[in-house]
Formats: structure tokens, sequence, C-alpha cells
């Protein structure tokens, strides 16, 4: 069965997953909406699809199946669940929504409507990650007692003046805990579980041009016993690197470095070297980091790797719609990671911890303390 495939959203993100669609035979690029008919137009021009400016219009008269959302982030709730109540499945590019409201709007509409929501967090497909939480899940390191990241980036002024929504609280929803954070904050929970409570700060340190934090730390209880820190930053230039490490109970640890150097910026710059294993203490298999990053070294140069990790999560999500079940990354999965940054927000609002689970605030208007 061949699915049609539209695109809601049309900013630098979606000619990756664009081109990405196009390599996966089940799948049948249809058609485009964008609030800007300069962008869709651009999209009419090099993909040979249909534009469209309303989106149930869209998905009805495409007969779409499958939709990938890449709006802003703030405004991922609405075409999603226009597209759902149109007939659509949906795959929403991270986070899923800037607040907890919108992510219940979401899950909301899936449930209501029978249809499937997904979230791109296409890093749990980097070859090193798969290593680490295959490792944990046949309990090479005992039960994940720590679990750490840490994201040292830069993203400099012409970077925020690209688009106009970038480093506002209403147009962005936050800074780097809301943008770039996600893949790490999504990481963390994957391999460690759920949470139990949170104490977090956030800061401002080297961009006065913009309202958002470019810099947070936090300090997490998990629900199986295990502690956690976070320390994700916008402010070393030109960017150092992105750690996830998981400790174990038995004293054994395996890490990875996702990123290194400069941060990938869609539409202005690549990758800048392959996800690499850096720590690896499991009892008898110490001597195969050097063999295993030689091995995804090879992987990751034999393929084009702005689309490869993107393809595989939308080969995965092809197949949780032709066969019913539920994507590896879910619309609750991506809520786990919006209920994450949402508390380092409210806790340092709040001057404590903030238990989990979360619920949104419908008494309060300061975005759940970012204003």
């Amino acid at each position: 069965m061949i699915l049609n495939v539209a695109i809601i959203g049309c900013a630098k993100i979606a000619h990756l997953h664009a081109k990405a669609v196009l390599q996966i035979p089940e799948l049948n690029f249809k058609a485009v909406w964008s609030r800007s008919p300069e962008s869709a137009q651009k999209f009419v021009d090099e993909y040979r699809v249909k534009a469209y400016s309303s989106i149930p219009e869209m998905i009805k008269a495409e007969n779409i199946q499958m939709a990938v959302i890449c709006t802003a982030h703030p405004y991922h709730a609405d075409p999603a669940v226009q597209a759902m109540e149109a007939g659509a499945h949906v795959l929403i590019e991270k986070p899923l929504a800037s607040t907890l409201l919108d992510c219940d709007r979401i899950i909301e509409a899936a449930r209501r409507t029978g249809r499937i929501a997904g979230v791109v967090s296409q890093k749990r497909w980097f070859q090193p990650i798969q290593r680490m939480k295959k490792a944990i899940d046949e309990g090479k390191i005992g039960r994940p007692m720590l679990g750490t990241i840490q994201m040292m980036g830069w993203r400099d002024r012409s970077y925020f003046e690209s688009d106009a929504w970038r480093g506002s609280w209403k147009q962005e929803g936050g800074g780097v805990l809301v943008n770039q954070a996600p893949h790490q904050l999504d990481l963390l929970q994957w391999l460690m579980g759920d949470i139990d409570e949170v104490f977090g700060y956030w800061s401002n340190i080297n961009h006065p041009y913009i309202e958002v934090e470019d810099t947070a730390v936090a300090l997490i209880r998990f629900k199986n016993g295990g502690l956690g820190n976070i320390l994700v930053s916008n402010s070393q230039k030109p960017g150092i690197y992105g750690k996830v490490h998981i400790h174990g109970s038995n004293g054994a640890t395996v890490g990875t470095q996702p990123e290194g150097g400069s941060m990938f910026l869609p539409g202005k710059s690549t990758i800048a070297g392959p996800p690499q294993l850096d720590l690896w203490t499991v009892p008898g298999e110490e001597h195969l980091l050097e063999e295993w990053n030689k091995t995804d070294s090879e992987e990751f140069h034999s393929v084009d790797s702005m689309t490869w990790y993107f393809k595989q999560q939308l080969e995965d999500f092809t197949d949780a719609i032709l066969n019913d079940r539920q994507p590896m990354v879910t619309a609750e999965d991506g809520r786990k990671t919006v209920e994450l940054f949402t508390a380092i927000y409210r806790s340092q609002r709040d001057g404590k911890p903030i238990k989990f689970p979360l619920q949104p605030e419908y008494d309060r208007e300061d975005m759940d303390g970012r204003i």
C-alpha cells in the first residue's frame, strides 16, 4: 500500500523531511500547506506538489494518510488537530508543542479520531544510542541509576534574526530548552525511565537581544530511584559537544557524544561529524568501543546523514500506520519532553522541586513561569 503524504509548514526543516519522504517507496509526496505562499511555492517548484491554503481541504482532496507537521512549535497543535480530524495520521516535528495544554489537545484529538500521532526524535536511531538502549534493556549496567546530559552549543544573532518568531516567549515558547534540547531531554527519559521530580534554573548568559533562556540546569529524581543532571546551553562559541551518559547500579557506564563542534542548523550547515560512543565500561566489552566507533563512523559516512535518520523514523511511522500499531516515538513520549522543560520553568518560578505528573495551568498567564 502507498500512503499519500503532505507536509504542513514549509520552513527549513521541512525540506529534510521532503527529501526523506522521497526515498521511501511506500510514500507518495502529494501536497503542502504553509502560512507563507512564497514558502509553499518553493516546494511546488522543487518537488512538483500542490499547495493548499486549507489543511482539511488538502487532506480530503489529495486523500492524505500522513501529514508531517513542520510549523514553528508554538503552532503545532491547530494544524495537527485539523489534519487528524480530516483523516490523516500526523508526525510532528519536535517538540510536540511548547505548552502542556497544546500537547493534551493533540493527544486528545488522536484518541478521539483514532489517528496515530508521533513526534520527531530521529536521534533515537543513532547507532551509538541504539547500542546504549540495547545494553540497558539487557541489564548490562544493572539498573540505570545516574543519567547526565550536556549540550554545550552556540547560536549567534543571525540565527535569531533568521525568522521573526525566534527568541521571543510568545512566538517561540522558550529558548534552548524548547528548541535545541528536546532531543537530549527525550533520550534521557527513554534511557532512564519516568521522572518523579525536578529542580531547575534557567538564565540568559550572553544573548541580551532575545527574551528567552540560552542556558538551563536541572537535577532529577527518577521513579526508579535514580538521579539525573541536565546542563544545556547555547552560550559556548562556536559549540563544543553534546553528551548523554548513563551510569548503572553495577558500576558500568554507557555513553555517547551525539554531537561534536558547531551545532547543526537546518538550511545553513550540515552535521559536524558522526555520533560516537565516548564511554563504555560494560564488563568484558570495554575493548569493543573503538571497533564500534569505526563501524558506526563508516555507516554514517556511507549515507546522507542529513536525511538518513529522518528516513528511519519516517519508515517506522509508515509501518505503524500500515500495521495499526504505535510508532517508536509517540505523542505521549513527546509530552514527557514538554513536561520536563515545563517543570524547569515552574521550578525557577516557584523556587522548589516540581513533582510529576504535571497538568496544564489554566489559572495563570505566565506561560508556566516563563514570563
